[in-house]
């Protein structure tokens, strides 16, 4: 009965976080509360929830399949810090705004990738595999992208950012895989319940922040919006498009395109209410969550829907 219940939960991710950031935006005084530690514990939550779920073998198909993984992760780690970068030069964001875009587009691939590449009937194995080997790229790449990109303007806490980076990122993930090695059979009777539960604090972690910033978003001109939207669909668009180019296999293209499209909103989230005096740093990375969500879950319809073709062969 849970394993059906929770499937149907994680399937309509994307409604449980239209619901609960719709609640954070009418009633933020319900969500408010939800913020600082609980912001911080939450993502290593589904961090460790990821470590529980992760197999030796995704990390040994890195030696079988090479080729997609490296692709997929120099595409995560370009194309998106690239076009967060520019959208907030094109568009004249605030500063808060413009570092939080910033911040968010440097992250690595977020855990909900997994969930939409399932629904769009893709590679699964390939997903987890690259969002596993972003997120630990992640410890050191997201701190060096964003020093690069933000340095310009503003001086940021580097040593800071890869500490906190670290806490969130590979502290979680590496006990969840050492509770795994010790306990595998309790912590196979747990995995069914991770998702679920990833599922719910992306949503209070979302919602919190847009309830905390709910008078700066009525008040900004809308600019912010576009420019998430824009970075979303960029990542979903040149990612299938270099990626299908790159590997001549539209399964593997349709997972690469959806794991650069979607980002580990939350770390952004993190990261920028630990090392951002501005507050309003952090509502990109909560628009992020919801606009990739949407968009993932607009690509998974039309992928699914898709008619099959042959892969084209090297």
């Amino acid at each position: 009965m849970f394993t059906k219940i929770s499937k149907q939960i994680v399937n309509a991710f994307p409604l449980v976080l239209l619901l609960v950031a719709g609640v954070g935006f009418l009633y933020p005084d319900k969500i408010v509360w939800f913020q600082g530690p609980w912001i911080t514990y939450s993502l290593g939550a589904i961090m460790l929830g990821m470590g529980l779920t992760l197999e030796a073998e995704d990390f040994l198909r890195i030696l079988k399949q090479p080729k997609p993984i490296l692709i997929g992760t120099i595409l995560q780690y370009t194309i998106m810090p690239i076009l967060g970068f520019s959208l907030g030069y094109v568009f004249q964001l605030p500063q808060a705004y413009a570092v939080g875009l910033i911040l968010v587009s440097c992250c690595p691939g977020g855990t909900a990738s997994n969930v939409i590449t399932f629904l769009s009937k893709a590679d699964v194995p390939l997903s987890v595999t690259l969002t596993s080997v972003s997120t630990i790229l992640g410890i050191l790449m997201t701190p060096f992208l964003v020093s690069i990109l933000i340095g310009s303007r503003l001086e940021i806490d580097r040593l800071g950012l890869v500490i906190t980076t670290f806490q969130v990122i590979l502290v979680p993930v590496a006990l969840g895989l050492l509770l795994k090695s010790l306990f595998p059979k309790l912590t196979k009777e747990t995995q069914e319940f991770f998702p679920v539960l990833s599922v719910l604090l992306i949503a209070m972690i979302v919602a919190s922040i847009i309830a905390s910033g709910k008078d700066t978003i009525l008040q900004s001109d809308f600019r912010i919006f576009f420019a998430v939207i824009l970075l979303h669909l960029g990542g979903f668009t040149f990612g299938g498009i270099f990626s299908l180019y790159l590997t001549k296999n539209q399964k593997t293209a349709k997972t690469i395109s959806i794991e650069v499209g979607m980002q580990n909103s939350g770390l952004g989230a993190v990261l920028a209410r630990t090392h951002f005096l501005d507050p309003n740093t952090a509502i990109p990375s909560a628009l992020s969550s919801l606009t990739h969500s949407l968009l993932g879950s607009l690509f998974a319809t039309y992928f699914r829907k898709e008619p099959k073709k042959p892969a084209i062969v090297d």
